[in-house]
C-alpha cells in the first residue's frame, strides 16, 4: 500500500511533445515543493507566471504558469500544486528531475491522485469508475454516460437508497429492542417492510437496464461470418474505410478473429472479421473456424455474408432476386452457419442475423439482386465497389441506437455495480419473505446486509480488496 502521507508528483497531461505539459504535485509538501522550484508560493487558486529553476543548481528550466490549491479545497483533498510548462521532453524531464531532488517527494503510482481523492471523500467509488470510463471513452455516447457517472448519477441514487434503508433498519430494530416502550408504535415492523418493498422495486427497475449501460462501455459486437471467399474481409475493410484485414482470393486466408472499433454517430461498435466456416483438415484453419463460431454465437449481431449469385442458386423461390423469407436464407446446416438454424422467429439465445448478399456487381443483369430491406434483414452490397455499403452502415447506426436506447441514461455501467445491487436486492427479498411477526431479528439482519451492500457500491465499507483492481487501470498522473 502506498504511504498517503508522502507527497507525490507526476506528469498529468498527455505524452510529449505537446504544446503544454501539466506537472501535478499532491501532499503535505506540495507548497514547499512549488516554493523550491519558483522561489515563492503563489496566491491560492490564481495562475502566476513563474520561472522554474532546479533547486540545487539554480539552472532555469522553463517559464511556466504555477498554481497552488490548499487542501481540503482541492481535487485530491490535499495541498496540490501544478506547473503548466512548455511540453517538450527536455522541459518535462528537467522538471521531474528537479522534483525528485526535494525531500519527501516521490513519483505517483497509476491512479494515485484519484485514489487520494477517493480516500479524502472527494469522489465515491461510482464516480471514480465514471472518471476511468471518461478517460477511455471513444464515442460521444460513452462520454455522456461516463460524465453522468462522474457527476454522481448512480452514487447519489445509491446514497439516497442507503439513507432510506438505514431508516427502515432503525424501525425494525426499534421494534425488537423497545417493543415494550410506550412511544414505539406497534406497527414499526410493517413500516420497515413497506419501505424495503419500495426500495427493492426501485433497485429491480434499475437492474433491468443494467445490461444496456455495461454494453455501452464495451460497444455493440457485430460479427461478420459466412462461408469462405464470400467477401467478409473486403466488407470489413469497406465499412472500416481502411485495410484492416488481409484480402486474398484463396479460401482460408483469415484464421484468427480480427477486430475493428468503429464510432457510428457516437455509438461504439466492434466489428469482427471471422474465418470462413467450412469443413477442413487443416488444424490451424479448424481452430479459426471454431473461434469464428464462438465469436459469432456470442455477438450482438451477425452479418451473414454470402454471394448474391449463390442465394439465387440455393433459393429458386426468390422472385426478382428477392428472397421470399430472408431469415430462412440462413437455414443452412447448423455447422455451416456456426449457429442454430434461424426460423422465422428468433430462437432464444441466438443473436439476430442480417443477410448480406455480397458481390452484386458480378451477378448478370437479368438475375441481379438489388434489394436492400432492413425490416427484412437483407442487404445487397458490393464490398469491392462500395455499392450498398452506405445503406448498410446507416442500418447499423440505427440498430446501435436502438440497441443502446436513448430515452434514459443507464444507472449501472459495470459488472461490479450490478452484482452489488443484486446483493442488496436479494437481501431485501429475503427480508420481505420472512413472516411479519416472530422473525423480526432476521428481517433486521437482512436489512443490515442490504445497507452494507449499498455501502460497498459507493465505497463506504468493505472495498479494500477491490481498490487495487479499480485503480490499476488508471494512467500515471491521474
Amino acid at each position: 500500500m502506498p504511504n498517503y502521507r508522502d507527497t507525490i508528483y507526476a506528469l498529468s497531461s498527455g505524452r510529449p511533445p505537446a504544446a503544454i505539459a501539466v506537472v501535478r504535485v499532491s501532499g503535505p509538501r506540495a507548497g514547499a515543493a512549488l516554493q523550491a522550484l519558483i522561489g515563492r508560493l503563489p496566491e491560492p487558486r490564481r495562475a502566476t507566471l513563474a520561472r522554474v529553476r532546479n533547486p540545487q543548481s539554480g539552472e532555469v528550466i522553463d517559464d511556466a504558469l504555477a498554481l497552488f490549491f490548499p487542501g481540503p479545497a482541492s481535487e485530491t483533498g490535499e495541498d496540490v500544486a501544478e506547473l503548466q510548462l512548455h511540453g517538450g521532453r527536455a522541459v518535462i524531464a528537467g522538471t521531474l528531475a528537479a522534483l525528485a531532488q526535494i525531500d519527501s517527494l516521490r513519483p505517483a503510482e497509476p491512479g494515485e491522485f484519484t485514489r487520494r481523492a477517493f480516500e479524502n471523500g472527494k469522489l465515491d467509488l461510482t464516480a471514480v469508475e465514471g472518471l476511468a470510463d471518461l478517460i477511455y471513452a471513444e464515442t460521444d455516447a460513452q462520454r455522456r454516460q461516463a460524465l453522468l457517472q462522474l457527476q454522481g448519477l448512480l452514487g447519489n441514487r445509491a446514497e439516497a437508497w442507503r439513507t432510506r434503508l438505514i431508516e427502515a433498519q432503525a424501525l425494525a430494530e426499534a421494534g425488537i429492542d423497545f417493543s415494550d416502550e410506550g412511544d414505539v408504535a406497534v406497527n414499526v415492523m410493517e413500516r420497515a417492510l413497506l419501505a424495503a418493498r419500495g426500495l427493492r422495486q426501485e433497485m429491480t427497475d434499475t437492474l433491468a437496464g443494467a445490461s444496456r449501460g455495461e454494453r455501452l462501455r464495451e460497444g455493440l459486437i457485430v460479427a461478420i461470418a459466412g462461408p469462405p471467399n464470400a467477401g467478409k474481409s473486403t466488407l470489413l475493410n469497406r465499412i472500416a474505410r481502411r485495410e484492416a484485414a488481409i484480402v486474398s482470393p484463396y479460401a482460408g486466408t483469415t484464421r484468427d478473429v480480427i477486430e475493428v472499433h468503429l464510432d457510428l454517430e457516437g455509438y461504439p461498435v466492434t466489428l469482427l472479421d471471422t474465418a470462413g466456416i467450412r469443413d477442413t483438415d487443416d488444424p490451424v484453419e479448424r481452430e479459426g473456424v471454431a473461434r469464428a463460431k464462438a465469436r459469432a454465437a456470442a455477438a450482438d449481431l451477425v452479418l451473414w455474408v454470402v454471394e448474391a449469385s449463390e442465394i439465387n442458386h440455393r433459393h429458386p423461390e426468390a422472385r426478382g432476386g428477392e428472397a421470399a423469407e430472408p431469415r430462412r436464407v440462413t437455414g443452412l446446416s447448423s455447422f455451416e452457419a456456426g449457429l442454430r438454424p434461424a426460423p422465422q422467429d428468433d430462437v432464444a439465445g441466438d443473436p439476430p442475423r442480417w443477410i448480406i448478399r455480397n458481390k452484386v456487381d458480378l451477378v448478370k443483369d437479368g438475375k441481379r439482386v438489388v434489394n436492400t430491406d432492413r425490416a427484412m434483414c437483407t442487404f445487397s452490397v458490393s464490398a469491392a465497389t462500395g455499392e450498398g455499403i452506405e445503406a448498410l452502415i446507416a442500418a447499423l447506426t440505427t440498430h446501435a441506437a436502438e440497441f443502446f436506447g436513448a430515452a434514459e441514461p443507464a444507472l449501472v455501467t459495470r459488472e461490479r455495480q450490478r452484482r452489488t445491487l443484486e446483493d442488496a436486492t436479494a437481501a431485501l427479498g429475503r427480508a420481505l419473505a420472512e413472516p411479519a411477526a416472530g422473525r423480526e431479528d432476521i428481517v433486521a439482519e437482512e436489512l443490515r446486509l442490504a445497507s452494507r451492500a449499498l455501502g460497498r457500491l459507493t465505497g463506504r465499507v468493505d472495498v479494500e480488496d477491490i481498490l487495487d483492481v479499480i485503480f490499476r487501470d488508471f494512467c500515471i498522473g491521474k
